[in-house]
């Protein structure tokens, strides 16, 4: 299948040269903010979070009056990455150094390492490396005001929840009302995959945010050019296909299954072993590094294979150990993984992330895609391909194949979002033309509060994550839903349960921005001469007719929707949107308000009412739309 996404890059080396103080452009911007008491930090992997905090956090312990700084990691293997670091050779006032004995992401039982902890609150120490379970123990045992004038910094800050279940969540809002604590927040994604939000809006509120997108930083890369996304469909086991969609010639990181998953086997090692029968025959595996070396049968090349799936534990650390020391391409071939291989995982020579099944969490999905957009010597092109079950008509679990196939695509569509250049929207006034680097529109509403120009210029993308996660905003991705019900009645709706505190005027400043941007991000912008042209559903438009009137009535979606239609056989496309139709949401008066006009122009045009038996799934919409309207009259007129 053809990638969805395929966005290419100017490699300008910015995103990973220094500074004078050894910063990259990433690291400057977090660290013009260090006075901050709350500071959250949204960059994507490999951008340099891990020293960027290093120099945040020096510069309190050393100029801000802070006592002791706390990093927490959600897992002992990314703890590595805040190890003791030389940063004064390249500018920097002071180096980071971390005491082995002040370093808990190590083998061990959590009483000894909660004990550790506060030991080290109580004592001279200056920094302290753990994972979220040992801080969330210790917390429990300890008041919030024992983290005063402390710096806690929380790595992968997404594993933090608004819900009042989240134990990690709860720490970090007791640490807030509880303690003068500073608060560093960092983060490669800010997706919840539950659509539960990372944090409160009134905490929310109370963070300096700092933002480094995924643009900035791949386009400022050196060696990698292009980032392509794409989903290969298959019917029956996933094993029989793998073999179409795994090239052993670029280095892979696979993601087999959970074993909970509809695509998974149960047999996760029989996978594994499958997997590596399809590439080639086993000749050795390496008993100090536990790499296993394969002779493919295409050429009789050898290559070397690192299964993360083994469950004995000191296999698996052998393997770790190794992969923690890859220094050239030719160390690792493949690594086939379940649920490691992830955030925090370094592979600069990847080139290919290879996913099974539907994974429920775009977090998770952005992770995995940050397995391969490292910059590396040689490394001009990198891959995320999504091996998906395709919805077979036949099959009991038909709807359920449609959700995964439609959730995996919105994945697609929110990366979209994120890999583009970001682009800038203003309200356009009669005659005035374009200039370059923004996009003007008639009638969009300008941003007339604080408020609205933050979502705008820092949440867009997580506004787009919640939209998309929203199971009637998926159903649009097959064509089901008319656009302008799509942009004016569900868009709305998600964003006043996001913002809930916007006034109605700020609710539609934020819809008209966030559908603009969905729309003409998800179109084809072309030059002509000096004019520019996007290309939207199906048709070229000058970019300087553009009104928001023009922008809402066309389906955000719409491109994703023709690509699908072409991987799939019409029998499957019409279970997909059977399936759709089978859960559709019920109407509503604002709806069919909308739909009305579209009604009488298609009678005017068809000269008879719509079916609602059509094959079309908007011309059915339609005809459902108009026996409510009449039921709507009849039940009004007695």
């Amino acid at each position: 299948m053809p990638d969805l996404i395929n966005v290419h890059y100017a490699a300008t080396g910015e995103s990973t040269s220094t500074d004078a103080l050894g910063m990259r452009e990433m690291q400057a911007r977090a660290y013009a903010a260090r006075a901050a008491q709350y500071l959250l930090l949204k960059a994507p992997p490999a951008s340099g979070k891990s020293r960027a905090l290093m120099f945040i956090a020096l510069d309190k312990l050393l100029n801000q009056g802070i006592k002791k700084a706390i990093i927490a990691v959600p897992e002992r293997s990314i703890g590595g990455s805040f190890d003791s670091t030389k940063l004064s050779p390249h500018g920097f006032f002071a180096d980071w150094t971390v005491p082995p004995e002040h370093n808990l992401c190590t083998p061990g039982g959590d009483k000894s390492k909660v004990s550790a902890f506060k030991k080290f609150l109580a004592g001279e120490g200056r920094i302290l490396i753990c994972t979220h379970a040992t801080l969330r123990f210790a917390f429990e045992e300890l008041n919030p005001s024992a983290f005063n004038d402390c710096l806690l910094a929380v790595d992968e800050f997404h594993h933090v929840s608004g819900n009042e279940d989240s134990r990690l969540g709860e720490l970090v809002r007791g640490i807030m009302a509880g303690s003068t604590a500073h608060l560093v927040a960092m983060t490669g994604s800010y997706f919840r995959g539950d659509a539960q939000p990372v944090l409160l809006p009134e905490d929310e509120e109370k963070f300096t945010g700092v933002k480094y997108d995924y643009y900035e930083q791949l386009n400022g890369y050196e060696y990698l050019k292009s980032l392509g996304v794409g989903y290969h469909f298959y019917q029956g086991p996933y094993l029989s296909a793998i073999s179409e969609v795994l090239d052993t010639n670029k280095k892979t990181i696979l993601h087999i299954p959970n074993v909970n998953a509809g695509e998974s086997t149960k047999q996760k090692h029989v996978e594994v072993d499958t997997i590596i029968d399809h590439i080639g025959e086993v000749q050795s595996v390496d008993s100090a590094t536990g790499v296993i070396l394969v002779k493919r049968w295409s050429d009789g090349k050898i290559i070397k294979v690192a299964d993360l799936v083994n469950d004995d534990p000191a296999t698996r650390d052998r393997v770790i150990g190794y992969l923690r020391k890859i220094t050239k391409p030719e160390d690792m071939d493949l690594i086939i993984a379940l649920g490691m291989a992830k955030e925090g995982f370094d592979w600069k020579f990847c080139e290919h992330a290879l996913t099974v099944g539907y994974r429920g969490s775009l977090t998770e999905v952005i992770q995995i895609i940050g397995r391969c957009t490292r910059d590396s010597t040689g490394k001009t092109h990198a891959q995320f391909t999504n091996l998906i079950a395709q919805p077979d008509a036949k099959q009991p679990d038909v709807v359920l194949s449609v959700n995964n196939m439609l959730k995996a695509i919105t994945c697609s569509l929110l990366m979209e979002q994120v890999l583009a250049p970001v682009i800038k929207f203003r309200p356009r006034q009669d005659g005035e033309v374009t200039p370059k680097g923004e996009i003007r529109i008639k009638g969009l509403k300008g941003a007339t509060t604080a408020r609205v120009k933050k979502i705008i210029e820092q949440d867009i993308n997580d506004l787009k994550a919640a939209i998309l996660s929203d199971e009637n905003v998926t159903k649009a991705i097959a064509g089901t839903i008319d656009p302008e019900v799509l942009n004016k009645v569900l868009i709305p709706k998600i964003i006043e349960t996001k913002y809930p505190q916007l006034s109605d005027e700020e609710k539609e400043q934020v819809r008209q921005h966030v559908v603009a941007d969905s729309v003409i991000r998800g179109g084809e912008i072309v030059h002509e001469g000096d004019k520019r042209f996007i290309r939207m559903a199906g048709q070229f438009i000058n970019i300087d007719d553009l009104s928001i009137d023009l922008i809402d009535s066309i389906n955000p979606f719409q491109r994703a929707y023709e690509v699908m239609s072409k991987q799939v056989n019409p029998p499957t496309l019409k279970a997909i949107q059977d399936a759709i139709a089978a859960t559709r949401i019920q109407m509503t008066d604002e709806e069919a308000i909308l739909l009305f006009p579209k009604i009488k122009a298609f009678v005017a045009e068809k000269q008879r009412e719509p079916n609602i038996n059509a094959l079309d799934p908007l011309e059915q919409r339609m005809a459902q739309a108009l026996v409510f309207i009449k039921k709507l009259r009849q039940q009004r007129g007695q």
